[in-house]
């Protein structure tokens, strides 16, 4: 599959060039012909004979950026003097920030705000813990937690390096449903730790969402603290996942005049989102479902079974198919994964039904070259910015929580989830609707919106008051 030059791995290289002749013009020749793209070039005088440029180009990996600085730097008569990575710069010194509200101008403003005017609120809080949602920020507050086990398609790389990713997640919260989010990195992956930490954290926080945390253990986790909690607790990488996965089928399906309840689907991946996002389907009418791991099929008779993979046997492949996924993918109308990369060609599309539907979500390199998928079907979506119909999680979990907590709701239902995914599903309407235009941008500024009212209303609540 030909990768594409990324903003994602985009440098500003200062370069000292000759100010007479072709030297700038040469350096956009050679960025160009080195497979770069050009998306600034700033001039300015450095000294008499000499210009400085500052050249901003995208390239395709880290590897392919440090090739087209060694061929800029070949150029006669032109010095490389600095090298900027644009996306660590904008880590530099983290992406968020707390604000205060109020002001604190005067001895006046900070009794008030502090003591001895916060006792007044402290003991109101004390007589009626209720008003605790009223009265802080826990009302519009969420703990993303993670121990770093499985972070992106990274790994196991600890809660460090997990960091900026869960800084670029409550940065989400904010920047698309205005939600303040705090990153909390749990530096333990026992289970019992993580749940006794969550739960002595959890008053200073409206939800819980958890993040990046390693099958099975994450369904454990989730599972004993939504029953010790009397907040939401969500697993993004689950629910967040499995609601834009059938927002986007329920269009897909649309497009190609298919039914959930009569359509065939292979979904490849057992793991926390594939296991969701079956759970989901399920729940929405889903009726003929496979699902494959890396030792194929899963039925209930397949030896060294864990829960998880017992329960999924227990609801999915009624006919027993022993086989491998690409046996399974044949006759099938509809292909989820959400697994590992480059696992099927061409050919193993070819042979779906009619009008089939191609979901491959493995990031960054899908399970099959959606260039190819589009040969032979008729819908294709992937995780990826730079193809049509990309799968995104932003598309949910902000707009769900803001619903959550708009409700004040002491837990996350299988009829929340749906009504999201509902929701996001109709914000692409009949005129928008084809086949390479099933799910709303992320900036669509719609979405958010019309996640949070159905949530909303499915929690039986309404937006809180000021």
């Amino acid at each position: 599959m030909s990768v594409a030059p990324s903003v994602s791995y985009s440098i500003t290289v200062r370069l000292e060039v000759p100010s007479r002749g072709r030297a700038v013009s040469d350096l956009t020749h050679v960025v160009e012909q080195s497979g770069g793209a050009v998306t600034a070039l700033d001039v300015i005088p450095f000294s008499h004979e000499r210009l400085r440029v500052d050249l901003t180009c995208a390239a395709r990996d880290t590897d392919h950026a440090e090739a087209i600085v060694q061929a800029l730097s070949e150029i006669d008569g032109v010095l490389v003097s600095k090298v900027s990575d644009r996306t660590f710069l904008l880590h530099l010194g983290g992406k968020i920030e707390t604000a205060v509200k109020i002001p604190l101008r005067n001895r006046d403003d900070l009794s008030m705000a502090y003591t001895p005017g916060v006792a007044r609120v402290s003991m109101a809080i004390a007589r009626h813990p209720e008003d605790v949602r009223r009265l802080t920020v826990k009302r519009n507050s969420v703990a993303v937690v993670t121990d770093g086990s499985a972070v992106l398609g990274l790994g196991n790389i600890g809660p460090y390096a997990a960091m900026p990713v869960m800084e670029g997640k409550a940065a989400l919260f904010k920047r698309f449903a205005g939600i303040d989010a705090w990153p909390l990195c749990l530096d333990t992956q026992d289970t019992d730790e993580i749940v006794r930490t969550v739960q002595i954290i959890a008053p200073a926080f409206g939800g819980i969402n958890l993040e990046d945390i390693s099958a099975p253990r994450c369904f454990e986790v989730e599972r004993r603290l939504r029953d010790l909690l009397d907040i939401p607790v969500f697993h993004d990488d689950q629910h967040g996942t499995a609601i834009v996965v059938l927002a986007a089928l329920t269009n897909a399906l649309r497009v190609v005049g298919k039914k959930l309840g009569s359509v065939r689907i292979t979904i490849a991946g057992a793991g926390a989102a594939g296991t969701a996002v079956l759970r989901l389907l399920l729940a929405s009418g889903a009726a003929d479902v496979i699902v494959c791991d890396d030792k194929g099929a899963i039925f209930v008779d397949r030896p060294g079974l864990d829960d998880n993979l017992r329960w999924v046997a227990e609801h999915t492949n009624a006919e027993h198919y022993d086989g491998n996924l690409a046996g399974a993918l044949r006759g099938a109308d509809v292909f989820i994964g959400l697994s590992a990369p480059r696992l099927l060609s061409g050919a193993d599309i070819a042979a779906m039904n009619d009008d089939a539907i191609v979901f491959a979500l493995a990031n960054p390199d899908p399970e099959v070259d959606p260039d190819e998928a589009a040969q032979h079907a008729a819908v294709v979506a992937t995780g990826r910015s730079d193809y049509p119909n990309q799968i995104n999680n932003v598309l949910a979990f902000p707009g769900v929580f803001r619903g959550l907590l708009d409700a004040q709701s002491r837990t996350v239902s299988d009829d929340m989830l749906v009504a999201a995914a509902r929701a996001l599903a109709g914000v692409v309407s009949s005129a928008e609707l084809g086949p390479h235009y099933i799910i709303p941008s992320v900036f669509n500024a719609n979405v958010s919106a019309a996640v949070a009212a159905a949530v909303r209303d499915a929690a039986g609540g309404r937006p809180a008051r000021s």
